[in-house]
């Protein structure tokens, strides 16, 4: 499997980019306790000297820390994510994401982002905190009109009634 290597304005940096989808949205983990989702996040984290893992929808950016040097960690990483890719290995794993915020990316995954889809949006996991579920959405969902009836009356409720702490929903534009 060919890995394109593209560097970026970060030295520390390094963008990976393999044949096929890596992530359908956005995800930054940057220890391996948060790399528990993806199965090669945590991989990547085993390796020594890699501090933040960022799956885009068709790459991946690796961060080193100051101490490593691309020559030596560069190999293992191409070995690492070319595996994954040759043997159809699981990139993200949601079954795999622990508690509350685990359920929350489910019901998001399997109901509510396919209902967003169909307007021609999006609808992306920021986090949960105090019974606050935080999310940003993305393309036609963003600035329209309705966008606030549709999180609060359609994704609210749903996640309320599935996932009994979850008190509010909350746009964030980050």
């Amino acid at each position: 499997m060919l890995i394109q290597v593209e560097e970026t304005p970060n030295p520390l940096s390094l963008k990976f980019i393999p044949e096929g989808l890596v992530s359908e949205e956005p995800l930054e983990i940057n220890n391996l306790e948060d790399a528990i989702i993806s199965p090669l996040a945590m991989d990547l984290f085993r390796i020594e000297g890699v501090k933040r893992v960022f799956l885009g929808q068709d790459f991946i950016s690796v961060t080193i820390d100051k101490e490593t040097h691309w020559e030596y960690l560069k190999p293992q990483i191409i070995a690492c994510i070319s595996d994954y890719f040759a043997t159809n290995q699981s990139i993200i794993d949601y079954n795999n994401d622990e508690g509350i915020e685990g359920e929350i990316k489910n019901l998001l995954e399997e109901r509510i982002r396919p209902a967003v889809a169909m307007d021609g949006g999006d609808v992306v996991f920021k986090g949960f905190k105090d019974g606050k579920v935080y999310l940003k959405l993305l393309g036609a969902c963003s600035g329209c009109p309705s966008s606030s009836i549709t999180l609060k009356n359609g994704i609210e409720n749903m996640l309320k009634y599935f996932i009994p702490e979850v008190k509010e929903v909350i746009a964030v534009e980050e």
